[in-house]
């Protein structure tokens, strides 16, 4: 699975929250940023639902499954 912040990004940091372990927030860009290239299975559902959640639909996800 990879998965990608798109432009429509808010920078609501919701996503950073329900999984701060691949979500980083970039203060030099003001939104979120991915912390991984290839998201480690531990955290892929996790991860379906920080898209879930997200207002802006700003998280892309490939999923390789």
């Amino acid at each position: 699975m990879k998965v990608k912040i798109t432009s429509n990004c808010m920078g609501d940091r919701n996503c950073n929250i329900i999984c701060p372990e691949v979500f980083a927030y970039d203060e030099d860009v003001l939104r979120t940023a991915v912390k991984f290239d290839e998201i480690p299975e531990q955290y892929k559902d996790i991860v379906r639902r920080a898209a879930d959640e997200c207002g802006a639909d700003a998280i892309e996800i490939e999923d390789d499954d």
